[in-house]
């Protein structure tokens, strides 16, 4: 059993046992006349309770479909609507196959144009021939249920660093058998009623095959070309150019904890810190970090729902 396993466990029995046990220390003080203790006591743990439950039981296993505009002065011809879906980890807590399907289902009931998968699809970081033949079984089923994502133009992918870790030519080979059109410092020309458009895919940064490089992913997109950007982590959007007219990535988890007052306390990257959650502009260049889907090092998330992400990208109105 993993670590992040055992301390689900542990709070599921935490959470069984805790209000039995509370029950009796306050059962015992009020025996001997010590209300006021009894009160001062159960408060703050009743609230601890609360919130360990939710964070560690509930949240995780949520689903929120969000939905974003974004305007680029780099895009041309009609809007184009992208479905985001990114760091579903499966064979951690909280995540397998069956929730893929779940969330496959709820991305083709949203109708997105396109839909892009932003890497990240293995949980834990043992590589694959270090697992079970169970769990590496369980993780490839999870690839494969991402056949099931339906859009007019497609589905495109890239990989992430569990991915890499995992084994990166063995996720990508089973991509591909599911359909999705996985891009690793390349691009790819996207046919459309209106104006066709480019969409580029920049290499894991712990890729063991290639090394990560904006350059080489749009080297052969033409110059007025529209293109949209696909990272798994946000870092490299430094090198990005003022002509992609959309930059998404993952990678963040959105913190996976997001403390009232203190924010977020660890997040996994120097760009995560930069750009750890939602949407930036840095000199007109649109960036969009999704929270993704699953969890790592922790089974937890709090203030940091798992979402798939609608997003609409449109020209920016003249004048604006």
């Amino acid at each position: 059993m993993t670590g992040p396993a055992v301390i689900l466990l542990v709070a599921w029995i935490a959470a069984v046992l805790a209000p039995f046990a509370l029950a009796f220390i306050v059962w015992r003080l009020l025996r001997l006349n010590r209300a006021s203790l009894a009160l001062a006591l159960a408060a703050p743990v009743v609230m601890v309770w609360c919130l360990g439950v939710w964070a560690f039981l509930i949240e995780p296993t949520t689903l929120t479909v969000r939905h974003v505009t974004i305007e680029s002065a780099q895009w041309h011809g009609p809007p184009v609507r992208i479905g985001l879906i990114s760091d579903t980890h499966v064979a951690a807590p909280h995540t397998d196959p069956q929730r893929i399907r779940r969330l496959v289902a709820a991305m083709n009931a949203e109708s997105p144009d396109m839909v892009v998968l932003l890497g990240d699809y293995v949980g834990s970081h043992e590589p694959a021939a270090e697992r079970s033949a169970a769990q590496r079984d369980e993780i490839l089923e999870g690839v494969m249920a991402f056949g099931g994502l339906r859009s007019p133009l497609g589905t495109y992918g890239v990989l992430g660093n569990h991915d890499s870790w995992f084994d990166e030519a063995l996720l990508a080979r089973t991509m591909r058998q599911a359909g999705v059109r996985v891009l690793q410092n390349q691009a790819s020309q996207i046919d459309r009623p209106g104006e066709p458009f480019w969409v580029g895919g920049v290499a894991d940064l712990h890729s063991q095959r290639l090394v990560a490089s904006v350059p080489r992913t749009l080297h052969a997109v033409p110059p007025e070309a529209p293109v949209i950007l696909l990272t798994h982590w946000p870092d490299p959007f430094e090198d990005v150019p003022g002509r992609v007219a959309l930059t998404l990535a993952g990678h963040t988890h959105c913190g996976q904890v997001d403390l009232p007052l203190i924010g977020r306390p660890i997040l996994p990257s120097p760009g995560s810190y930069r750009w750890p959650c939602g949407l930036y502009y840095e000199d007109g260049r649109p960036l969009f970090v999704t929270g993704g889907v699953g969890v790592s090092i922790l089974p937890v998330r709090f203030r940091a729902p798992p979402e798939i992400v609608i997003v609409t990208l449109r020209a920016a109105l003249s004048g604006d």
